[in-house]
């Protein structure tokens, strides 16, 4: 089924393929994709919670805990831990976009489809199943493990640490929704600075060329509801956005950009110990504007 959403972005766009999109990606999972799987120890996830708002979270474990069942079933032997946003969500089916991104090689792959928690584990019927290029993904490694979870922190408004870490960030998560159509979340990145904090409860982002699918856009068309996730690759700790976010086709002459995203904040989780405490210096994308 064509992704209105999608359509009309393309269209925007000047990208007139019928068949470019959501709609073309496989509901089954390959077996290259089932073994990248097995090799991670960390995944993005992104689902809407009961309000309608929009998180992106951290799914974590040992190589092997992201597994396929079968060709349409993803078993991931992990939780969303508190007080990680979307802990909890499962305990009904839903919604889930998920990303698999290996920083070291630049290769990533979404799985889009449904989830429920059953027992120590989320079993995922997938929906759709594809690839994506290894652009203005930075190269780095994992040098320690993950510490124990806690929150730091929770508020409307964004602190001058959290502003300071927004501007110098050169990777970030956003999920996005719409109803009947799933959830996804996507990779987005360049050199620091490339986000714009404009306030205390507002920031904007460049979108750079990519493959024209606008899984992200398209889903904005129809909700403007997104949740961001900006990892701090030194400390470990992680700060989850929640707001809404719109599209301005005017780039402004922001270098690289064929758009901007203007996000409105509505609530942010601060936490730690989901990701790894301190990885190898980042390796900058050649593409990165």
């Amino acid at each position: 089924m064509r992704h209105p959403g999608e359509s009309a972005v393309q269209r925007r766009a000047g990208i007139t393929r019928e068949d470019w999109g959501s709609a073309r990606a496989r509901a089954e999972i390959p077996e290259v994709a089932a073994a990248f799987l097995r090799e991670q120890r960390l995944l993005v996830a992104g689902a809407a919670d009961d309000g309608g708002r929009v998180w992106a979270g951290l799914l974590a474990g040992p190589r092997g805990f992201a597994d396929a069942e079968d060709d349409r079933t993803l078993v991931l032997r992990a939780l969303p831990a508190a007080p990680d946003p979307l802990h909890g969500l499962f305990e009904r089916e839903r919604d889930i976009g998920l990303l698999a991104v290996e920083p070291r090689t630049r290769r990533r792959m979404r799985a889009n489809g449904t989830a429920v928690r059953a027992g120590d584990a989320l079993v995922v019927r997938t929906e759709q199943v594809y690839a994506n290029c290894p652009k203005y993904i930075q190269t780095r490694e994992p040098t320690a493990d993950p510490g124990t979870p806690g929150v730091l922190g929770r508020g409307a408004a964004l602190t001058p640490r959290h502003l300071a870490w927004i501007e110098r960030a050169d990777t970030f998560f956003v999920a996005t929704r719409a109803a009947g159509l799933g959830a996804d979340v996507s990779h987005r990145g360049g050199n620091p600075g490339f986000v714009r904090v404009t306030g205390a409860r507002s920031l904007t982002f460049p979108d750079y060329q990519g493959n024209g699918m606008f899984m992200t856009l398209g889903n904005l068309e129809l909700d403007p509801a997104a949740g961001l996730l900006f990892p701090d690759w030194e400390t470990g700790e992680t700060l989850h956005l929640t707001g809404r976010a719109r599209v301005d086709w005017d780039p402004g002459g922001v270098p690289g950009a064929q758009r901007l995203v203007h996000v409105e904040l509505d609530e942010y989780v601060h936490t730690t110990g989901t990701l790894p405490r301190a990885w190898t210096p980042p390796g900058y994308h050649r593409f990165n504007p």
